[in-house]
């Protein structure tokens, strides 16, 4: 009895002695704990050689870290920016330390155990002599790459091969990584510099998810306190601005459960664009993943209402037929749901959240998946042949974290995608672009949005990083396709301004597969101007594809120019104008993304009616728009860039000058087809034989538009009530129209 409580005293005094000089330790816990869980392994283990998908995906991982073990481990002193030789070796270092943690864990082998654990002691002996990057372009510098946001990618990778080696280390291993590496790391990215990890943007998400993940391995609770909730204590200055010209922490929130809150709305829409929740999503999943196998306490996945998992079906519906995410905001072209944090979202989205079978068509597209229990769960279901298509669906995703401000439509029929943008200003990311569209067939482009001017991780453009263009053009109204006011972009291009306003969602309907509808309106791009934007998928018999009705009115308290432009993607084929083409070209302009606008030709409309059609990729299209004595210009994009930084694409620009009130009307219409091989063009007409404005008032717009076939429809929508059970009676000439609801489509007597 003696000795027991003996030992018993013993026992308690290692766990005095253990808070007094560890306080920030947990209680024990077993490794791995993140993405791997010891009972996911041996789960794994079991069902090596039974499931393609997941032994496919192990055996090319593997080849690729035998590859690079086999030529040895390069831990240089920083230097380079993005694309750069130092930087991609270490972006490379930190994806091989997590691979070859997996590989050690599945296949019990010690030679990947201790490739990571030699290239950690080199960065160990590294680490500790870094100051900071000597690049100074950053608004937050790491130590291993040029800002902290890398350096926070870095440790969100390294922490998972670490929680992986955690039990082949020796104890006085782990404590020399944790004492010189991991917990300075930590430290650097956070409290040293909280400019950038005490915020709410996808930056700060990697930077809290790499906190929190080191501090889960290293069962330290300070760490993962920091990483739920923010510094304690740390106030910054609420006018301060990052390197894009974004807020730091305006409204003082901070940490992983903040950056849950605030950028997405309750339907999952991310503020900053899909091209940047793409991005945050693996920070936000890997981390959310660890909390569950490490603190399931906290519910992670149903926080906020399940938003997480949310979030990835709104991402896969804000991408093409060809799986690219539209370039909304600050967004690369060619991005798409084939990146590996997409494999990453779709895994983990299935696994944790209803198992949607649909996903499981994504996940065999996309031909690997993560090695984890998400990873084999998915292998696993689409071996036993649960997968269905994942089908996209028209959509409206609200904007903001109640969900009122803005947001983002797509309307789809048939092969047609309309991308309607009326969201917020989207963070330091966004850009002055409210009420703009972008429309595709087939996945191919038809009016595109131009995205970032950025040549991602090429050290020759700009090392990589943001070039000066983004803020002259891409971030500019005028690049858009919408309506631009004296040639000023919307609120001025002032973030300050343009962050305090959204557009107001006036009406969305895509019940009726024919005519699917979305309507909004902004009143503060332009003080005094208010702009109604009313955009209509219409599936009709006598035309080949659905098309787009587009009706922009302008309600103003002073008489101006407005521009309006089309950014179409092809070779002009015919107009129904007559244009001049000038000797010299000239800037459209001075400032505010004109004096990047080459006039390549100037004409004026003479008929009812403006024509335009092109040639895209072996497809025809039209352009029709309701004339207004308008001023007609063939520009391109390229002016005033002797870097070559911008791509040169055409544009068609109306110009109505002198008005305060005024309506622009327009059909796009898909048709037709061009073949190289059998050199025949097919349909390659419009089909629009005049498109009328019948009325305009306060309360309605009525448009007409006949056919070569003869038919006529007319489209009315009442302006000032868009209520769906309010009744409408409109009188137009000799016909009285009689409705309930916001808008009215139908054929009319081809004769009236």
């Amino acid at each position: 009895m003696k000795n027991n409580t003996n030992k018993n005293v013993l026992v308690l005094l290692c766990c005095i002695l253990g808070l007094i000089f560890y306080p920030n330790a947990l209680g024990a816990q077993e490794h791995p704990n993140l993405i791997l869980t010891k009972k996911g392994v041996e789960n794994i283990r079991a069902n090596l050689g039974k499931v393609p998908l997941f032994d496919n995906t192990l055996s090319t991982v593997k080849q690729q870290v035998d590859k690079e073990m086999a030529m040895g481990i390069d831990t240089p002193i920083p230097k380079d920016y993005s694309g750069g030789y130092t930087h991609a070796r270490h972006k490379s270092n930190m994806v091989l330390m997590q691979k070859a943690g997996v590989l050690y864990q599945i296949l019990d082998d010690e030679k990947y155990a201790i490739y990571v654990k030699e290239m950690l002691m080199q960065y160990e002996k590294l680490y500790k002599t870094l100051p900071l990057h000597p690049k100074t372009r950053s608004y937050a510098r790491g130590k291993l790459f040029w800002q902290c946001l890398n350096d926070a990618n870095w440790l969100v990778y390294v922490s998972q091969a670490y929680d992986c080696i955690y039990t082949f280390l020796s104890k006085a291993e782990r404590q020399k990584l944790e004492k010189n590496l991991f917990r300075p790391f930590a430290d650097h990215i956070s409290v040293e510099s909280p400019q950038f990890y005490q915020r709410v943007h996808n930056h700060s998400t990697w930077g809290n998810a790499a906190v929190g993940m080191i501090g889960l391995v290293m069962n330290d609770k300070e760490l993962i306190d920091r990483a739920l909730y923010g510094i304690k204590g740390v106030h910054l200055d609420k006018t301060a601005k990052d390197d894009d010209g974004g807020f730091l922490n305006k409204e003082g929130k901070a940490g992983f459960l903040a950056n849950i809150e605030e950028p997405f709305s309750p339907d999952g829409y991310y503020n900053e664009g899909p091209y940047y929740q793409r991005y945050a999503m693996y920070p936000f999943l890997i981390f959310a993943e660890g909390l569950h196998n490490a603190k399931p306490d906290l519910k992670i996945f149903e926080y906020k209402e399940g938003v997480l998992l949310k979030s990835i079906h709104a991402l896969l519906n804000l991408s093409d037929a060809d799986g690219d995410f539209f370039p909304l905001n600050d967004g690369q072209k060619g991005m798409s749901y084939y990146n590996d944090a997409l494999v990453t979202a779709v895994d983990i989205s299935y696994y944790f959240g209803n198992q949607d079978p649909g996903l499981l068509s994504i996940a065999k597209k996309q031909n690997k998946v993560l090695l984890d229990d998400s990873g084999l769960a998915v292998a696993l279901d689409i071996e036993k042949g649960k997968s269905v298509p994942f089908t996209k669906k028209s959509i409206n995703l609200s904007d903001g974290p109640d969900g009122k401000q803005g947001g983002v439509a797509i309307l789809r029929s048939k092969d047609i995608e309309l991308v309607f943008k009326y969201a917020s200003q989207g963070s330091s990311h966004g850009h002055y672009d409210k009420l703009s569209y972008s429309l595709y067939h087939q996945g191919d482009e038809v009016l595109q949005d131009y995205g970032l001017a950025r040549f991602v991780n090429i050290e020759q453009k700009g090392g990589g990083n943001y070039l000066k263009e983004n803020k002259s053009w891409a971030k500019q109204t005028i690049a858009h396709n919408t309506l631009v006011q004296n040639g000023k972009s919307h609120y001025g291009g002032n973030y300050d301004i343009g962050s305090k306003y959204h557009p107001e969602l006036y009406m969305y309907n895509d019940s009726n597969s024919e005519v699917q509808i979305v309507s909004a309106k902004e009143g503060n791009a332009y003080p005094g101007t208010m702009m109604h934007r009313t955009m209509a998928l219409i599936d009709q018999k006598d035309f080949e594809a659905p098309f787009l009705l587009d009706m922009l009115r302008i309600q103003s308290q002073t008489t101006n120019q407005y521009d309006l432009p089309f950014y179409f993607m092809g070779q002009v084929l015919k107009t129904n104008f007559e244009y001049e083409v000038p000797n010299t070209l000239e800037p459209l302009g001075t400032d505010n993304g004109y004096q990047h606008l080459w006039t390549e030709a100037c004409g004026n409309a003479t008929a009812e009616n403006i024509e335009l059609s092109w040639l895209e990729n072996g497809k025809f299209y039209s352009l029709t728009s309701v004339s207004s004595n308008d001023e007609l210009r063939f520009v391109r994009i390229g002016a005033n860039d002797p870097d070559f930084n911008l791509r040169r694409e055409a544009g068609f620009l109306l110009r109505r000058k002198n008005v305060a009130n005024s309506l622009f009307v327009s059909v796009i219409e898909a048709h037709g087809s061009y073949s190289p091989v059998t050199e025949s063009a097919v349909n390659s007409n419009s089909n629009i034989d005049h498109l009328k404005v019948v009325l305009d008032s306060t309360d309605y717009t009525a448009i007409t538009i006949k056919t070569k076939q003869g038919t006529n429809h007319i489209f009315i929508m009442a302006n000032t009530n868009a209520s769906h059970t309010e009744g409408h009676i409109v009188q137009i000439g000799d016909n009285e129209y009689m409705w309930t609801g916001t808008y009215y489509y139908n054929e009319i007597n081809s004769n009236k």
